[in-house]
């Protein structure tokens, strides 16, 4: 396995994309720039839920609704398959067994603190060797402007006409993530390629397949993924080689073309250090390299076995 780094960028369509509990939540924002944020354990938890209900067992979950301390969820894991483990003198064995059951562990790694009532207690800590930060807009973003809405059910019993509350949505936002997926710490977790492949057709699948009311009309748009030679070097920030060619006012998909002219250029100049790329494009998106437009593999100017096509 190689070191990776991930380009994915999905947009949002009057919705709130990631909402900040201590700004009455509000879509997260950087008011200075206008830039939408979402966090990355936003990104994390549509992967998650994914996976989970594809039949994956996820650490990170609510067991049966409930929410239940890292001794309990282990407990209720090691019963669940009939094992015999202590959790206070976990053997080397026991960590691989336990790996091998988690793959959100596998891929982003967790802290478990676990109690005991005749111990001190311990912890076993993974770092994850897949890592995002957070993601904010390419676009300029602006709330929609009318938020009140009303609900039909009274919030006290002398409040008859129903209670009023806020709805804070976005216009459009184009939003971006940078990832790592780094080979030294996979070998800790367990990490596998079958993993990779998992965690991109959750990447690419999960957003619109987990849309409640407030995040309905969020879509893939553009995953990439860049793996290389050499474990000691990695491009950078990807997000720095992509912009919309319009940035301000956009509404829809059709308002923009991304273009991808820096990136094609810094591919093609590391393209000794780098093994294959990976992409998946939607077809709504339209992108252009040195005014050519085009699809993601026909622009980027690297050879055909360099390039491969994620297909679902």
């Amino acid at each position: 396995m190689n070191n990776s780094e991930i380009l994915f960028i999905y947009d949002a369509k009057l919705c709130n994309p990631n909402g900040d509990p201590d700004d009455e939540n509000r879509p997260r924002m950087d008011y200075e720039r206008e830039r939408n944020l979402v966090s990355d354990l936003r990104l994390k938890r549509y992967i998650r839920d994914y996976l989970e209900e594809n039949g994956y067992e996820i650490f990170v979950t609510k067991p049966d609704g409930k929410t239940v301390n890292a001794t309990d969820r282990l407990k209720l894991l090691i019963e669940k398959s009939n094992k015999k483990i202590d959790l206070n003198k976990f053997k080397e064995d026991d960590v691989s067994w336990l790996l091998s059951q988690l793959i959100d562990v596998r891929l982003f790694g967790a802290t478990m603190p676990i109690k005991s009532d005749t111990a001190k207690g311990s912890s076993l800590v993974f770092t994850g060797p897949v890592q995002f930060n957070w993601g904010y807009s390419l676009n300029k973003v602006r709330l929609v402007d009318s938020n009140g809405i009303t609900s039909h059910f009274s919030s006290e019993r002398e409040n008859s006409q129903g209670a009023m509350g806020k709805d804070y949505r976005v216009y459009y936002s184009l939003i971006a993530f940078h990832g790592i997926i780094s080979a030294s710490r996979a070998k800790h977790t367990m990490m596998s390629d079958g993993d990779i492949k998992l965690l991109e057709e959750a990447i690419i699948k999960a957003i619109p397949l987990q849309a409640t009311r407030s995040k309905i009309g969020q879509y893939p748009r553009l995953f990439v993924r860049v793996e290389y030679k050499d474990n000691g070097f990695m491009i950078g920030d990807l997000r720095d080689c992509v912009e919309p060619d319009k940035v301000d006012e956009l509404r829809e998909i059709d308002d923009f073309k991304l273009d991808i002219t820096r990136l094609s250029t810094v591919l093609r100049e590391n393209a000794n250090r780098i093994n294959k790329v990976y992409f998946w494009q939607d077809e709504k998106l339209v992108t252009k390299s040195n005014g050519n437009e085009g699809r993601f593999d026909k622009l980027i100017n690297l050879s055909d076995d360099m390039i491969q096509e994620i297909k679902y």
